[in-house]
């Protein structure tokens, strides 16, 4: 118990250390070329990355990603009726980390944050290792910096388990054609059938949508997400299962693997409210799987050039096949007419 009060005496430090860790905004949101979206894009990334981080829906001074960690609900401010605001509850240490496995689990109230989530999962790790550290030392107490060193450790290390490690396929398992410029065009025209069939009628865009859920706490825009998510996993299925030219076979694969990744995102993103910090650490993995999708396009644009196949937008396959040189050409009309 003695170990557990002086975690619970650092607690408010960690809390404090890992934000600014989330608030860390990668490098990859300006190392982008001529394709590269709208400075706005990485603007409201940033914005939203940092709204994740510090919103308190309840205002009763807990985060909400706190209150995930603390077992309490975002949407009540006396989750277990203690005549006090979780905040004021969590600062007496009248509630405590639910991850501390030794200590009486407090009264269940109403809202309890869901459990087995990347948030407790943070938690959980954060607290092994600060009992680690702290037997390595003798006993003695952590400094500030030591136990801000444990806290960006453990979110490396829940970054590290969520980051893919391996293809959703293998080039050896697909179904491998002879490259033609019939075969090439045959698979373009396949493949754009495949994302117009899971298509989810989204009516914004993505981050637009993470916005709304995160300010406004929309339902449906979480379900908007949780759609795209979908959409995004059986685009990639459907894809890696279709004939592929053989030359193409490895952009194929980069190109499924990555909106499979996209998929996994979504889906985080669209249980920010239960999970905040599955939500962040997707946000900053987000620019790097788009710029290997945007990459594995180009490829593909050069690779039909290369063969001589050229798909004039409006015929079958080239949405699909010009998807990169649309986007730019968008992008810089927008520029032009903002």
């Amino acid at each position: 118990m003695y170990i557990m009060g002086q975690i619970l005496q650092q607690w408010r430090v960690f809390t404090a250390t890992i934000l600014a860790v989330g608030l860390i905004i990668s490098s990859f949101l300006f190392a982008r070329g001529v394709e590269s979206p709208a400075t706005a894009q990485a603007s409201m990334e940033s914005a939203l990355l940092q709204a994740i981080a510090t919103k308190d829906s309840d205002g009763d001074g807990l985060l909400d990603w706190e209150e995930a960690l603390y077992g309490t609900s975002p949407n009540s401010t006396d989750t277990f009726k203690l005549g006090q605001t979780d905040g004021e509850a969590v600062a007496k240490g009248l509630i405590v980390p639910k991850a501390i496995a030794d200590i009486p689990a407090s009264p269940v109230g109403d809202g309890e944050q869901p459990k087995n989530t990347l948030t407790s999962a943070f938690a959980q790790t954060f607290f092994e290792l600060y009992i680690t550290a702290k037997q390595a030392n003798g006993g003695a107490d952590l400094t500030p910096d030591q136990t801000s060193a444990l806290a960006a450790q453990a979110m490396d290390q829940l970054s590290q388990s969520i980051a893919p490690t391996n293809d959703v396929t293998a080039v050896t398992d697909m179904k491998i054609s002879d490259t033609s410029a019939d075969a090439l065009r045959a698979f373009a025209a396949t493949a754009e059938t495949v994302i117009q069939k899971n298509a989810s009628g989204a009516t914004m865009s993505d981050m637009e949508y993470l916005q709304a859920a995160v300010e406004n706490d929309d339902a449906s825009a979480r379900e908007h997400l949780a759609a795209l998510a979908k959409s995004y996993r059986d685009t990639a299925v459907g894809i890696s299962m279709l004939p592929v030219p053989r030359d193409l076979a490895v952009i194929d694969l980069a190109i499924v693997n990555a909106l499979m990744r996209l998929g996994e995102m979504y889906g985080d993103f669209s249980r920010v409210n239960t999970d905040p910090l599955a939500a962040m650490l997707a946000l900053e993995q987000f620019k790097p799987t788009e710029l290997a999708i945007e990459q594995a396009f180009t490829d593909l644009a050069r690779l039909y050039t290369a063969n001589g196949v050229v798909l004039e937008n409006g015929t079958p396959g080239a949405a699909f096949v010009n998807l990169i040189s649309n986007l730019t050409a968008r992008q810089r009309a927008a520029a032009i007419n903002p």
